[in-house]
């Protein structure tokens, strides 16, 4: 399967590299400016129209895995025009391009489609966005539905792992590196979500992928807890001090974007149609430590 992989050294570009690879799949690798070490390197800037339909028309993907995005939430709040280019202009040059090649389109969205007063949303409910960046990745979502023949969006929260991707740090890697120096951190104790380990993530798209799923599916960590209740999970599994964790208020943060208060996914229909399940919180954690201790 020729397969095509937009933000190829992100958090979850990486991981899909890999697991794409290893599965024998041939694994074209879109980059902006860190260069992946896997996979085919494939110089892409995916809100440069002529550029994709370039690329396309060279590696005639069979599928496209659209994981490229600007994900800051804040900085989406501050500069909505590059938000509106990243995440939906760009979108809907893929989705032409997925269209026009025939291929399979798997979009990767958030759980910040979602407004986060109700919790454990299911495929069906409705999205109401609270800030720019939900709102993008919602308006990628429309983007992808209507243009796209074949696709699949899929729904990940607070997406975590072993390696800090493109220079930037995870939230469990920020918690590790901090109680590992004997810091204190502060941790909000009233936002859920539904944290979802990146090797897990792309092993259910890799399986989405491989099995041609379409629709929407929600692909996340299969637990709703609070960023503090993971914050002391994550501590308890790496036999750090949890007292250096201490739990704070949504109200307290000077964030520039409003947060969901929960966002957290219903994973039941991805527990009945996939083979590689989202993992419980606790094996997760387990699997982060394997991959650290590697």
């Amino acid at each position: 399967m020729r397969v095509l992989v937009t933000g190829s050294t992100g958090l979850l570009g990486s991981k899909l590299v890999e697991s794409f690879t290893a599965k024998g799949h041939e694994v074209y690798s879109g980059y902006n400016k860190h260069k992946p070490r896997i996979g085919f390197p494939v110089k892409l800037d995916i809100t440069d129209e002529v550029e994709v339909k370039k690329i396309f028309k060279n590696v005639k993907p069979e599928v496209v895995v659209h994981a490229a995005a600007l994900t800051n939430v804040d900085e989406c709040e501050s500069n909505k025009e590059l938000a509106w280019k990243t995440n939906v202009s760009a979108t809907k040059s893929i989705a032409q391009q997925s269209q026009k090649h025939n291929a399979l389109l798997i979009y990767v969205s958030s759980d910040y489609v979602f407004d986060g007063l109700k919790g454990l949303y299911e495929e069906e409910d409705e999205p109401n966005p609270i800030n720019h960046y939900g709102l993008t990745k919602l308006e990628g979502e429309k983007q992808v539905s209507k243009i796209a023949g074949q696709f699949c969006i899929v729904r990940p929260s607070v997406i975590y792992g072993a390696e800090p991707a493109s220079g930037k740090e995870n939230f469990a890697l920020w918690i590790l590196e901090n109680l590992k120096k004997g810091k204190p951190v502060n941790v909000v104790e009233d936002q859920w979500n539904s944290p979802t380990l990146n090797t897990n993530l792309a092993g259910m798209i890799l399986e989405v992928a491989e099995k041609k799923l379409t629709g929407v599916y929600h692909l996340a960590g299969a637990a709703r807890v609070s960023r503090y209740e993971f914050a002391k999970l994550i501590a308890q599994t790496f036999d750090l001090d949890q007292e250096l964790i201490k739990p704070i208020s949504l109200k307290e943060l000077s964030w520039i974007a409003r947060r969901p208060v929960d966002s957290s996914l219903n994973v039941s229909k991805a527990m009945k149609a996939l083979r590689d399940k989202p993992l419980e919180i606790k094996s997760a954690l387990e699997e982060l430590k394997k991959e650290l201790v590697q």
